[in-house]
């Protein structure tokens, strides 16, 4: 487990590099074409948002890992400790649920729920596999011409490629969240989400603060 983890995060990091790196350097291109020679490449607006899309998708797992997303836990924090962690453990469990759901709610007919199995309801896989299936292309975003001709694609590039991180975003999610639902099952950590930052800050700075 610990092995899969260690690969997990380091795929993650760089990723989210590369993705950060391509949004500034695109950015930095589409500015000096624009406003330095009048000229500028018409499909880098919704690669950016693309990119930034999956840069959400794909950190909010990393999010979970580090611990670093936001939440109120002014009430549980006045539970007793078995209760807290019950709580805590809860937490965690809707987000494996959550990402489920999102991925397939087709399972949820196995509960005895009845769920219409149109790829609109399938969650994220069913929505990219109707993508996929009919190769939908996106508005602005273009094949260049010498791959055209190599490989004989159409001239936009397909939804689908732009749409694959929904699935692999949502998967990453949930296996993070399963891993800290474990992770608070066994004592090794709290909760899912960030420690309360200010106290910690208090604590470590406590005798420059006396002085």
């Amino acid at each position: 487990m610990q092995r899969v983890d260690n690969w997990v995060t380091r795929f993650e990091e760089t990723f989210l590099a590369l993705l950060l790196a391509a949004m500034t350097i695109i950015s930095f291109t589409q500015v000096v074409a624009r406003y330095g020679f009048n000229t500028g490449w018409g499909g880098a607006l919704e690669l950016t948002r693309i990119l930034f899309a999956w840069l959400i998708l794909f950190g909010m797992s990393y999010g979970v890992k580090i611990g670093s997303h936001l939440g109120v836990d002014a009430f549980i924090r006045l539970l007793p400790q078995k209760a807290f962690r019950v709580v805590a453990v809860f937490g965690a469990f809707c987000g494996v649920l959550y990402a489920l759901i999102l991925l397939y709610a087709g399972w949820l007919s196995w509960l005895g729920i009845d769920v219409n199995t149109s790829f609109r309801q399938t969650g994220a896989l069913g929505y990219w596999h109707f993508m996929f299936q009919r190769g939908f292309g996106l508005d602005d975003l273009r094949y260049p011409e010498l791959i055209q001709e190599i490989f004989g694609t159409q001239d936009r590039v397909q939804r689908w490629i732009a749409y694959i991180m929904l699935p692999i975003g949502l998967a990453l999610f949930g296996f993070r969240c399963l891993q800290a639902m474990i992770a608070i099952i066994k004592g090794e950590r709290e909760t899912m989400i960030a420690a309360h930052e200010a106290e910690e800050l208090v604590a470590e700075h406590k005798d420059e603060l006396k002085d």
